[in-house]
C-alpha cells in the first residue's frame, strides 16, 4: 500500500493549522505525534525515547553505534530503548515538506499482547535497538486509521486504545520488531538493562555506581557492561553524560538559566568540564550554541 496522497495533506494541514510549522502534540487521548519540516537539517543529538516513527514524505537520516540509517516515505523505524542518536533531515521543501507520525511505545501494551504474540513475531537475522523497514500494508492502514480519530473526540476515545494496541502488535509482528519481543521477557537482556536505563533516566544528576546498575540488572558488572553497551552502543557512565548534556542543553535554550547554573543543574561539579564536553558534543560552546539550538524528537 502507498501512502495516498490525501493523507498526507490531511496531516500537513493538521500541523498547519495547530499554527506550529515544525512539530505538535495530538490531543489526548491520542498519543500521537507529527513533525513537519520545509528545509533539510543539520545533524542535532537527542535522547530518543521508545517510540515508532512512519515517514509519509521526505527523508531523514539516523547516526547510531557508528552506523547511518537512511529513510524515505513509505518507511518506518522502531526505537525500542531509549537512545543517544544524532540525526537530521535530508529531503524536505516548502512545496514538499518532510512529514511524520510518531507514536511512543508503550511497554504495559506489548506485555499485554504477551500471551498472543509469544512465539509468533516475524522472524529477523539481526536483533537492533533502533531497527528500520519498508512499512507494510497493515500498518500503513492502522497508523492512517489513528490519525483519522483526531477528527473526532468520541471516536478517538472509544476507538483509539483499541488502535493504538493493534499499532503495538503490528510493531511485535514486524521483521525489525525483534527487540520489542525480546522486551516481552522479563529476563532477556533487554528487559534487563531497560530497567537500569530507566535508573539511570531517574538519577542521571547525582553518581550512580555500576555496580548498583548491575544490581538493578541482575548481572555482573563486566556482563552489564557489556549488554548495555550491545544496545545502547554506549557505556553506562556515557550514557548518563549524554542525558545531563541534553538536559542542561534544553534549559539553556529556554534562556532563563545561566550556563554554570545549568551545569550545577544536571550535576556537573565544574563549569569547565561542562564547557569542554557540550562543545565535544554539540560541536559549539554553550554560550555559542544558543542561536543555533533546535529541538528535535
Amino acid at each position: 500500500m502507498m501512502i495516498d496522497a490525501q493523507f498526507i495533506a490531511s496531516v500537513d494541514k493538521y500541523i498547519s493549522n495547530r499554527g506550529n510549522n515544525s512539530s505538535t502534540n495530538f490531543d489526548e487521548p491520542l498519543r500521537l505525534f507529527a513533525m513537519k519540516y520545509t528545509e533539510p537539517t543539520a545533524f542535532e543529538a537527542t535522547v530518543y525515547e521508545p517510540v515508532t516513527c512512519m515517514i509519509l514524505q521526505g527523508a531523514k537520516e539516523a547516526v547510531f553505534d557508528g552506523k547511518t540509517c537512511r529513510s524515505e516515505a513509505g518507511q518506518s523505524f522502531i526505537v525500542s530503548h531509549n537512545l543517544p542518536i544524532i540525526s537530521r533531515i535530508t529531503k524536505a521543501s516548502e512545496q514538499e515538506p518532510y512529514l511524520a507520525l510518531v507514536v511512543p511505545i508503550d511497554l504495559s501494551i506489548l506485555l499485554s499482547l504477551h500471551g498472543q504474540i509469544i512465539g509468533h513475531g516475524a522472524s529477523t537475522s539481526e536483533v537492533t535497538s533502533l531497527g528500520m523497514q519498508k512499512a507494510d500494508d497493515d500498518f500503513i492502514d492502522a497508523m492512517r486509521r489513528y490519525f483519522m480519530l483526531s477528527q473526532d473526540e468520541t471516536e478517538a476515545n472509544v476507538m483509539g486504545p483499541l488502535i493504538l494496541k493493534e499499532l503495538h502488535f503490528r510493531l511485535l509482528r514486524a521483521r525489525h520488531g525483534g527487540m520489542l519481543r525480546q522486551l516481552l521477557n522479563r529476563d532477556s537482556h533487554a528487559s534487563r538493562i531497560s530497567k537500569a536505563i530507566a535508573e539511570i533516566k531517574k538519577s542521571f544528576k547525582t553518581q550512580i555506581a555500576i555496580n548498583d546498575l548491575a544490581n538493578i540488572a541482575g548481572m555482573s558488572a563486566s556482563s552489564f557492561h557489556e549488554h548495555f553497551k550491545s544496545i545502547t552502543a554506549t557505556s553506562p557512565l556515557q550514557y548518563q553524560k549524554e542525558l545531563r548534556l541534553m538536559e542542561a542543553r534544553r534549559l539553556i535554550a529556554q534562556g532563563d538559566i545561566s550556563i554554570s547554573s545549568a551545569a550545577f543543574e544536571v550535576g556537573y561539579e565544574s563549569p569547565t568540564q561542562f564547557t569542554r564536553e557540550y562543545t565535544r558534543k554539540f560541536g559549539a560552546s554553550p554560550r555559542n550554541d544558543l542561536g543555533r539550538i533546535v529541538i528535535m524528537v
